[in-house]
């Protein structure tokens, strides 16, 4: 605390000796614990030194104009620079880095920023941007520096995810925070200004200083240099730490929308537009990654086949070299395999792993052999063979760009080691071959882990076995066997030919081979045949295995995993879209016909909301059941995704065949599930594509989805076959969505009212609002033309609070009774709209506002809202109850009902769908069937509103059945406004 009481200007000097101390420190830590690469961390020194040498002209400046504060200053350049540098520095130490001297994207980075960066442009920058006292230049480095503390606060998150908190890591995490809470603290109160030092919020700077300076000289600092381990996928904090900033526009959308207005409309967008271009770059990235891992891995493999192989010194270095150069990729490097007798002078200092070292530091023979560059990856060999006096030890030594030897560090200490193992084998042959003794070979490779085996070339009979074999043959003698017989049946014509035609040379021939162990155990064995007969001591076919069951089920495994779908172990999408790919090419090669099947559950998402996703997951198995039992044995089909499937029908001798086989999966999914009891719904709608229709995979299954959609719109549950017609509906109905849009901010929609009267003396008693559309160029659309879409969209929600307040308004000028009544108004409430967070709150202010009494409101729900067990909707009815406001459920019968709700949720109205009232004249069920439903109504206290009454004798059957109100053109047509308030004020209409 003693600086904070140094009288001026000793504190400026203070101050400055520290940051020149820091930075300093940082260049001492440097030289002493010789990082490598180093760039990075001089980086980190010169953003330090900036920052100093900024602190320094402003303490000049504003001493020598005798001022407190001084913004712009000539300081503000050293101030901005520090922080690209500082980034600079900071992702060099997160790696990781491409080859050949490209700095990998730092796509999780600029996420990071872009999401914080849109919380600084709306917390920190705009407000500044707003402040008409600035000037042009004050504003710009205004918003500069929240820039440039966004940058190094998503940069040291990037490390902090990366290198994890070690020692370093930990102290410059202490210093970036110092130095961001600072800058933000100066943000808020004044400008950026550098102000006077000594004041207690330069405890941040202080922090940043000494904090950095540290981490720089901690031993751990080294270990932020080394290179990463290539990830296999994406850890859990970087996943949640992307996602935060994917969803995080979202979040200030809805942020702004809940206060009242969403007012930074233009920044949101293009945070949102930026960082879904991002997150798309970054799948890319990962693919790109991932497909260089599978090459890496398959050139690891390679050099283990070859390395096996491999009959002398020089194959192995020219399989390494090979290998290195694969893996370099073509970039600038340098190879050099250097064997010698144990305890050769001149390789003295090597490691004892494999390590990136600067080649100033290696002995002379290995320095002169990566010339001319100045870093090296050294590799030891060292066969495991102490004691042996033929042994030999030697080092591979890889010269080139440090980034580049980053990336070649662990397959190169894989394949060295192989090599190792290589070098090993290949000594312990010469031996065998120079002591011409059978008994002697057996020694040396009875602790040999790989069978190794000797086999008469003219009868395949084994003439001598290593002692492992009995670990990958079973138990029994081996030796005077038929070696052919010891392999499956099936593989016996392929075994016996590799090894009647086994090379000579040093590969060998390569193959897999299913061993029958004695005990009934099949075994895979990765084997490697070479005629060895010239070889005296030998005098036969060398085969060597290796026992590779584990490794091929793995594989077989994720293959498998690969193309299949695990819920329903159908096809997945990528296997499909093959397999199509290949059908449509030979049908249009043998002019043959294939057709495919786009299917889509229609009422899935309901069986997830009302009885769960594992619910749903056990029908998706059993839809997938009934698809398989409906298909040819040579169909394929697949789980494309949630609940879309596809069949793919080949060699169709007509398209009627196809037709068949959608007929069969539309009524084998048309029969209900049993699920623990209960009846559940998996009827399908399905689009029908052919070869003859389209010119690849992607235009069938785009075809065959035009084709679905429309099948669903005629009315779900059936199949249909695409047609060029299909294409303009899909453009039209995308384009009623766009439009959709901006209805409502345009004015378009309008609400129009129908009386609802007491059956007995025709008197109104309420009016039902019915939303209209007045669209500019179609003219008026009814609610089902866009409904649907706007359910899809989520407008939904605007659209029906907009049409609460509009109703309630309206009913709040119409006139009463003279018995003090007034009609109430009834509106229809969506199950998305009611489930929105707040809804009662909504319903509550709007009544408040239009100074509508709770009582004449009236909801309408379906019956799906109350199917799905929500503690919101029970907690918003009971609400919406207490304050006065009715509920009803609207078309009561027709949805997916169940009784039992009815018990236990508060309702005040039952709705008879006009289906009903339709068909009452002309169908005694349907009249017994109405006269049931209303005496239930009115059993359990509930008043029945009949919609659709149209004819008299409609009416007569309903006052017979006991229902008392209802609705429809008998009594009068939907009106607007103004007529429903000119209808109740005539007396004749009471």
């Amino acid at each position: 605390m003693g600086f904070f009481a140094l009288p001026s200007p000793a504190d400026d000097v203070v101050w400055a000796m520290i940051g020149a101390g820091s930075a300093a420190a940082i260049a001492y830590g440097v030289i002493r614990n010789r990082p490598v690469p180093s760039r990075p961390w001089w980086l980190l020194c010169a953003a330090v030194a900036l920052l100093f040498l900024g602190d320094t002209d402003y303490d000049l400046v504003t001493d020598t104009r005798h001022l407190s504060e001084l913004f712009p200053s000539p300081a503000d350049v050293f101030y901005l620079a520090m922080y690209p540098v500082l980034a600079a520095g900071l992702l060099g130490l997160a790696g990781p880095r491409r080859r050949r001297g490209r700095a990998a994207i730092p796509l999780d980075t600029m996420i990071l920023v872009s999401g914080l960066g849109l919380l600084m442009w709306i917390f920190l920058i705009t407000p500044h941007l707003a402040d008409s006292s600035l000037s042009t230049t004050q504003r710009l480095l205004s918003v500069a520096y929240p820039v440039g503390d966004v940058l190094i606060l998503a940069t040291i998150g990037r490390l902090i995810v990366v290198r994890r908190f070690t020692p370093a890591v930990l102290l410059m995490t202490v210093g970036a925070a110092g130095l961001l809470v600072t800058d933000l603290v100066y943000a808020l109160s004044h400008l950026r200004g550098h102000g006077p030092v000594g004041g207690p919020v330069d405890i941040g700077w202080l922090l940043f200083y000494g904090g950095w300076a540290a981490a720089a000289l901690h031993p751990s600092m080294v270990e932020l240099s080394r290179p990463l381990p290539v990830p296999r996928q994406l850890s859990t904090a970087r996943q949640v730490s992307l996602l935060a900033a994917a969803l995080l526009p979202s979040g200030l959308l809805v942020y702004e929308a809940a206060r009242g207005g969403v007012l930074h409309t233009p920044a949101i967008a293009v945070c949102a537009s930026v960082t879904t271009v991002l997150v798309a770059a970054r799948f890319y990235t990962l693919i790109g990654d991932r497909r260089s891992y599978a090459a890496r891995v398959d050139i690891v493999r390679t050099t283990s086949a070859g390395l096996v192989a491999a009959h002398d010194l020089h194959s192995v270095r020219d399989t390494l070299a090979t290998a290195v150069h694969r893996l370099a990729e073509g970039g600038p490097h340098t190879f050099r395999m250097i064997m010698g007798p144990r305890g050769r002078p001149g390789l003295d200092g090597i490691a004892a792993t494999c390590d990136l070292v600067e080649a100033a530091t290696l002995p002379p023979l290995a320095a002169a052999a990566v010339a001319p560059f100045s870093h090296a990856l050294a590799c030891p060999i060292r066969p495991d063979r102490d004691g042996d006096g033929d042994a030999e030890e030697g080092v591979v030594l890889v010269g080139g760009d440090p980034e580049l030897l980053q990336l070649l560090q662990a397959p190169v200490e894989t394949v060295a080691a192989q090599a190792a193992l290589a070098l090993d084998r290949i000594v312990l042959a010469r031996q065998i071959t120079q002591r011409d003794s059978e008994q002697y070979f057996r020694a040396l490779v009875q602790n040999a882990t790989d069978v190794i085996l000797i086999v008469d070339a003219d009868d395949l009979r084994v003439r001598y076995a290593s002692p492992s074999a009995p670990s990958m043959f079973g138990p029994g003698e081996l030796l005077g066997a038929d070696l052919v017989e010891q392999t499956d049946a099936d593989g016996r014509p392929d075994v016996r030919e590799q090894l009647k035609t086994a090379p000579g040379g040093p590969t060998g021939s390569v193959a897999d081979w299913t061993l029958l162990r004695r005990d009934g155990q099949r075994v895979e064995a990765e084997v490697i045949c070479r005629d060895l007969r010239g070889e005296p001591a030998i005098a036969g076919i060398v085969v060597t295995l290796r026992d590779v069951t584990v490794q091929r089920r793995l594989q077989r495994e994720m293959t498998y995993h690969a193309y299949h779908d695990s819920l329903t172990r159908l096809m997945n999408r990528t296997a499909f879209r093959r397999r199509l790919s290949e059908a449509s090419a030979r049908a249009e090669r043998v002019g043959s016909l294939a057709g495919v099947l786009y299917l889509d559950l229609d009422d899935f998402k309901l069986v997830n909301d009302t009885l769960g996703h594992e619910s749903g997951d056990r029908l998706l198995r059993l839809v997938a059941e009934r698809i398989l039992h409906s298909l040819r044995p040579y169909d394929t089909a697949a789980r494309l995704g949630g609940d879309e499937f596809a069949v793919l029908v080949e060699d169709a001798p007509s398209p009627q065949t196809v037709y068949t086989v959608a007929d069969r999966v539309v009524a084998a999914l048309a029969r209900p599930f049993d699920l623990d009891g209960r009846l559940v719904s998996g009827r399908a709608s399905v689009g029908v594509a052919f070869t003859t229709d389209g010119h690849n995979a992607a235009d069938l299954l785009r075809q065959a989805d035009v084709a679905l959609y429309a099948a669903k719109a005629q009315g779900k549950g059936r199949w249909l076959r695409h047609d060029p017609s299909l294409d303009t509906q899909t453009v039209e109905r995308m384009q009623l969505r766009a439009e959709l849009e901006q209805a409502l901010p345009n004015g378009e929609f309008l609400l129009e009212y129908q009386p609802i009267v007491r059956l007995a003396d025709r008197t109104t008693v309420g009016f039902e609002a019915l939303l209209r559309w007045d669209h500019p160029v179609r003219g008026r659309l009814m609610p089902g033309q866009f409904i649907e879409i706007a359910e899809e969209t989520g407008a939904i929600v605007a659209i029906g609070n907009w049409a609460l307040s509009e109703a309630a308004a309206a009913a709040a000028t119409w006139p009463a009774s003279p018995d003090g009544t007034a009609p109430y108004v009834s509106v229809n409430v969506s199950a998305r709209q009611f489930r929105t967070a707040g809804f009662a709150e909504h319903v509550l202010h709007t009544l408040e506002v239009s100074g509508l009494p709770a009582r004449r409101l009236l909801l309408e729900i379906t019956e799906t809202l109350l199917l799905r067990d929500d503690e919101q909707v029970w907690h918003d009815l009971a609400s919406l109850r207490q304050a006065g406001v009715r509920v009803a459920i609207d078309d009561f019968g027709t949805g997916y009902s169940a009784l039992n709700y009815l018990r236990h949720t508060p309702l005040d109205v039952l709705k008879l769908d006009r289906v009903f009232t339709s068909s009452i004249t002309t169908s005694a069920h349907q009249a017994d069937l109405v006269a049931g439903i209303v005496d239930l109504a009115r059993r359990m206290d509930l008043d029945a509103v009949a919609e659709g009454v149209e004819q008299q004798a409609e009416l007569d059957h309903l006052l017979r059945a006991g229902c008392a109100y209802g609705q429809g053109y008998l009594f009068a047509r939907p009106m607007s406004s103004e007529d429903a308030r000119a209808w109740t004020s005539a007396s004749d209409h009471r």
